[in-house]
């Protein structure tokens, strides 16, 4: 009896060093260095309703590596990305982001698309000091002061595009900050929006926020009729409609309200995928602006047709151009800048403080981008865009002026 409990106790005891083993090798620093590849690491939405999304940017970023690996990798290894679905659920990102940390151990995460999935990877990005580079979200919660040490953007924030919105709706207009509403998605993402939008109409003399119209759906879910029929039938009816929610349930929405008669502005953030959104929209998407935290894919600026270039060599023939994969192929170009940099040494914490020794640093946008050891987001910089024949078009803030001036 003795010796049995002897035993089940030894067990016990060498169960719980292997379990303490495993758990000090999942927050192992970066050990690719003796692998000839570079292997980076991304957990984004491949299937599902905002599928098109993370398709684009994962693309993207891997026409900006296999440029590079066209060129002889980064002295010498060549760059691999393991992108991994989770179908923009945050769930599925976790069981990911611990397998490509702890089994594939990655260098860096790069490219994730979605705020909920980005807040579910953040305790273990923390935890296991692994950079978490350039996610395909404008949340707040990635913009923090002082700055997550292995937290970097490089785009604008979900606030700054829809202060972008209020500024421009009211500066060219004459609707009223009340007469703005919103449609967002129930989480983090839509909050995210929602609560700039908010602070940029106070400043604009909004009183409460009780005073605006807000609907709001369920993620990866197309159960909009609730917070379309919060809008419409709203105490103010409103003339401005912003949008934080995914392509598929804003094509709904917006086909929904033209239906009941709406025959106001339609204004989304970034992540809805302007490109999708037309397509689903059809004949009914004219009008209807996006913001983009990246030029026109097809402007002049060097690295847009960088970009080209390198989509055309190396990504797959049916594939366009398109916001999306741009500002995935923008973030590899960003790495690479790190990557290539002559005090980068190799590993994780490296790269860190490789990225935050940038300082002011150009890619061939318009303006120069610019990392710190105090500022981990390059770009705030927001470009107003609007559907017609079912393509994307450049636009001008002061366009707006035309057809709502005297409403």
């Amino acid at each position: 009896m003795n010796r049995n409990n002897s035993h089940r106790r030894s067990q016990r005891v060498l169960a719980f060093i292997i379990i303490l083993f495993s758990g000090t090798l999942s927050s192992d620093a970066y050990c690719g260095e003796s692998s000839h590849d570079i292997l980076l690491g991304m957990s984004t939405a491949l299937s599902g309703p905002t599928a098109d999304v993370g398709i684009n940017v994962r693309v993207g970023v891997e026409a900006a590596l296999s440029e590079a690996n066209q060129r002889g990798g980064v002295r010498g290894q060549r760059l691999r990305l393991i992108a991994m679905d989770d179908g923009y659920e945050p769930a599925r990102t976790v069981i990911n982001i611990r397998h490509l940390i702890e089994k594939e151990h990655v260098l860096a995460i790069v490219g994730n698309a979605g705020t909920a999935t980005a807040i579910s990877a953040l305790p273990i990005i923390n935890r296991s000091h692994v950079p978490f580079l350039f996610a395909y979200t404008g949340a707040g919660v990635l913009r923090r002061q002082p700055a997550d040490r292995y937290v970097f953007n490089y785009r604008a924030s979900y606030a700054e595009e829809t202060c972008a919105m209020v500024d421009a709706i009211i500066g060219h207009t004459n609707i009223r900050p009340n007469e703005i509403a919103f449609f967002t998605q129930r989480d983090g993402y839509g909050d995210s929006g929602f609560n700039g939008g908010i602070d940029a109409l106070t400043s604009h003399g909004l009183a409460s926020e009780n005073e605006i119209a807000h609907g709001r759906y369920k993620r990866n879910s197309l159960a909009i009729e609730n917070a379309l029929a919060e809008i419409l039938f709203h105490s103010v009816p409103p003339k401005a409609i912003i949008m934080i929610a995914a392509y598929a349930p804003s094509a709904k929405f917006i086909r929904m309200a033209k239906t009941c008669g709406y025959d106001g502005l339609f204004l989304s953030v970034s992540f809805v995928g302007a490109l999708p959104l037309a397509k689903t929209l059809g004949d009914m998407g004219d009008g209807v602006i996006v913001t983009q935290v990246v030029p026109h894919p097809e402007s002049h600026c060097s690295i847009a047709q960088r970009y080209r270039i390198a989509m055309d060599r190396h990504a797959h023939r049916d594939t366009g151009y398109c916001f999306g994969s741009f500002e995935g192929y923008i973030a590899g170009r960003i790495l690479l800048v790190a990557l290539e940099s002559e005090v980068y040494e190799g590993g994780r914490d490296e790269l860190v403080n490789t990225l935050e020794a940038l300082e002011e640093f150009s890619i061939g946008l318009p303006k120069p981008l610019k990392l710190t050891h105090s500022r981990h987001q390059a770009s705030h910089a927001v470009w107003p865009t609007v559907i017609r024949d079912r393509s994307i078009e450049p636009m001008e803030w002061s366009d707006l002026a035309r057809g709502h001036a005297d409403e």
